[in-house]
């Protein structure tokens, strides 16, 4: 039977706080309000100031409750990609009476059971991944509610996360005045929102470019394998567009928005534009290409730090190559600098859904999209994780369902050697000109 209800997902970010409120009917979900609000009290990703956090929160809650004509009470939050870890776990219990059926709680019990490892003060459980259940010896088991045996087991992934991350993310929210229905781990609902299940299955890596930080995640076997975070994003460009060009940094973002491109050799020399510059009554003309260098060799500098990552577990040899989103994934050329950097193949993911059609919804979508697909026992197995977060209550169990095909936009890429040699040497002078 077909889910139906209403789904809030909350994506607090570092540059911006995006709330999408969600109907599904029949398997279909509708986007139906959206909030988005400029963050404060975030740095890099982490909240540092929930006060000030909570106050954006609720004020992009206000704006999509007032599109839905509906109170929000209940969120689907994101959880963040910093500091985490991944390590596999095991739980068993015994059942009391061989002749009754394994039942909900059991399962709950033996999850409990897997996160049992006992964990440094500073470290909380965020997900538990089931992978496979055993009934008395009997492996490969996805759902083992209903059956008959003695020794039950669970065989899965543990993430776990920084402790004073996930309390101050809880508290900014309670703070304003809503009710954790669920933490769901962003990187996870993206490789729901953005793979297909070959991309999921043979291996795939999704690079997040956010506003105050990127954050790449390697799925394969449809598990999350591994996460790093560089502690740049979107607001470091905006920055260095606005020292290079003396300029301010609302100015510099409108720039980037407006004029910006990823990669240099898609630029135009001749294509000029105004900029306003501080302590200038007239404004200085900036062609594209100078722009487009400047916003290249912040990128260039994010690319070469995570691939260092994703070279040392080889990640970049998977067959599913990198997804980008986030919201500089919106530059033009960003998917041929990849391509060229990465040397492997980059397409960018872009919402199709009607006002959502910008890679900064990506994760906000995705929060909801993987919520309202969560199986029965996927479900049953978080709550025992909820019920270790004060700050959560305990998911409620719904009936499964079935996972829709999530269109995808494609950009190919490639590049000519000789344009790969122009280019490192355009960043190389210019690193020399303004960031030695």
């Amino acid at each position: 039977m077909d889910n139906s209800g209403l789904y809030v997902g909350l994506d607090i970010g570092t540059t911006s706080i995006k709330v999408i409120v969600a109907e599904k009917v029949k398997g279909q979900l509708n986007v139906i309000g959206v909030g988005n609000e400029p963050s404060n009290g975030l740095s890099r990703g982490v909240i540092v100031d929930i006060d000030q956090a909570a106050e954006a929160i609720r004020g992009a809650v206000d704006q999509a409750q007032e599109k839905a004509s509906i109170e929000i009470k209940d969120v689907i939050v994101g959880a963040p990609a910093n500091m985490l870890k991944i390590e596999p776990c095991n739980g068993l219990i015994t059942i009391d009476d061989r002749s009754r059926e394994i039942t909900a709680e059991d399962v709950r019990n033996v999850a409990s059971s897997a996160m049992g490892t006992s964990l440094p003060q500073e470290r909380e459980v965020v997900d538990i991944q089931p992978e496979e259940f055993i009934v008395d010896g009997f492996d490969g088991i996805k759902d083992p509610r209903g059956m008959v045996g003695v020794r039950l087991e669970m065989r899965g992934k543990l993430i776990t996360g920084s402790k004073g991350i996930m309390h101050n993310l809880q508290k900014a929210v309670e703070k304003a005045g809503l009710n954790i229905q669920s933490m769901i781990l962003t990187p996870l609902a993206e490789s729901h929102q953005l793979l297909n299940d070959g991309e999921q299955d043979f291996g795939t890596i999704i690079v997040d470019l956010g506003g105050g930080q990127t954050t790449a995640t390697v799925f394969h076997d449809h598990q999350l394998k591994f996460a790093t975070t560089d502690p740049e994003g979107g607001e470091y460009i905006t920055k260095d567009i606005s020292i290079v060009l003396n300029s301010s940094m609302s100015n510099a973002e409108k720039l980037k928005r407006d004029y910006g491109y990823a990669d240099s050799l898609q630029a135009s020399a001749d294509n000029e534009f105004p900029v306003e510059v501080v302590g200038q009554s007239e404004p200085t003309y900036v062609d594209e290409k100078y722009l487009a260098e400047i916003i290249e060799a912040r990128l260039s500098q994010v690319f070469d730090r995570l691939k260092d990552q994703l070279e040392q577990v080889s990640a970049l040899e998977l067959p599913g190559g990198i997804v980008l989103t986030g919201g500089v994934a919106a530059l033009p050329g960003i998917a041929d600098l990849a391509a060229d950097q990465f040397n492997t193949n980059v397409r960018v993911y872009i919402p199709d859904q009607m006002g959502l059609r910008h890679p900064s919804f990506s994760s906000v979508l995705s929060l909801v999209s993987y919520y309202s697909d969560l199986s029965d026992i996927q479900l049953t197995v978080r709550s025992a994780v909820s019920a270790t977060m004060t700050a959560v209550p305990k998911v409620v169990e719904r009936s499964s369902q079935p996972t829709s095909s999530k269109p995808v936009a494609q950009n190919d890429s490639k590049h000519q050697k000789n344009n790969k040699k122009k280019r490192g040497e355009g960043i190389k002078n210019f690193f020399s000109d303004f960031f030695d």
